[in-house]
């Protein structure tokens, strides 16, 4: 099979990356994930397929994930009546810049339904579907919020996003599978049920945390940060710069580094996958200031079993650091 990828050339941007020396957890946290699908939903090969192990009334259906935040979720809610594979399940990839193989377009042409987390955050998955999928309905989590081009991307991290994106997926597959039906509402009872940790943690920093506030190296914690009640304190030339993946001013890192120096704010927010000098001096600023730092990633962290074993890890440190008893 041949396949045109000259389609989905796209200038070059400004990339994220893990560290090296996370590179081999990054895999092992790709195995773990799938070891963790294949315990409780399903089958789950290392290619990051999983696969039905028995217990589905009906054919299970291929779907095709883009990227690996949303990759875990819809393997809880697909369980055994799903064969979910994701592209892109590693940390040290960034989505942004990723080209897709032949190999990737070969995946897309099997599924039956496609997951993408939209808002120009992976366009090459939307392109690949619409080339190598036409007839696969698609599940776009920024239409399905509302979330146009150019908005802040990083959807995942809303707990409500989270939700509305868990039932579209579910209501997609009740249509393609609906000897099924039963067996989806159950899945997607379930992951309310193993979420809950997660959001019960939401609504602790929400009731006990809200008015503190935070500055951030990037956008990657906002939509989070907004549903606890934070409020934003970033310089704004700081936070446009790096929403356009560009470096600040002089004018603007002396800005946040003062934000820091006079603790006026109750956190920083730092991304760990950013590479370059400008978020180290950031770090370096808080550190000197005394701020407490809070770490987090983009993609799922290396190390963490699930979705919610990653979420919850971040939200119990910001709890530490804001005073919140988790």
């Amino acid at each position: 099979m041949v396949i045109d990828m000259s389609f989905l050339a796209s200038p070059a941007r400004r990339r994220r990356a893990t560290l090296a020396a996370t590179a081999a957890l990054a895999t092992a946290t790709t195995l773990a994930l799938a070891a963790c699908s294949s315990s409780s939903d399903g089958a789950t090969s290392t290619d990051g397929t999983t696969g039905a192990s028995g217990s589905c009334p009906t054919k299970p259906v291929d779907v095709v994930v883009s990227v690996d935040q949303w990759g875990d979720l819809v393997s809880q809610l697909g369980g055994d009546c799903t064969n979910v594979t994701t592209v892109l399940a590693s940390s040290s990839v960034d989505p942004h810049d990723y080209e897709p193989s032949p190999a990737d377009a070969v995946k897309f042409t099997k599924a039956k339904l496609v997951v993408v987390n939209g808002a120009d955050y992976d366009p090459w998955a939307s392109k690949l579907a619409a080339s190598s999928a036409k007839s696969a309905p698609v599940v776009d989590a920024g239409k399905v919020v509302g979330a146009a081009d150019g908005a802040n991307p990083h959807l995942w991290y809303s707990p409500d996003y989270v939700t509305k994106v868990s039932d579209a997926v579910t209501q997609e597959l009740e249509t393609l599978a609906p000897d099924a039906k039963s067996y989806f509402e159950q899945q997607r009872s379930k992951l309310t049920q193993t979420l809950q940790p997660y959001t019960d943690l939401v609504a602790k920093l929400k009731k006990e945390a809200a008015g503190k506030t935070y500055g951030a190296t990037e956008s990657v914690f906002d939509y989070m940060a907004q549903a606890i009640g934070l409020v934003d304190k970033t310089p704004a030339g700081f936070a446009r710069a790096a929403a356009n993946e560009s470096d600040p001013s002089p004018a603007d890192l002396k800005d946040f580094q003062n934000v820091l120096a006079d603790k006026s704010v109750d956190v920083l927010i730092y991304n760990t996958q950013t590479e370059g000098s400008i978020p180290e001096q950031v770090h370096q600023a808080a550190e000197k200031a005394g701020v407490p730092i809070v770490d987090v990633t983009e993609t799922v962290a290396p190390g963490a079993s699930s979705f919610e074993d990653w979420q919850v890890s971040q939200l119990t440190a910001l709890a530490k650091a804001l005073g919140v008893d988790a």
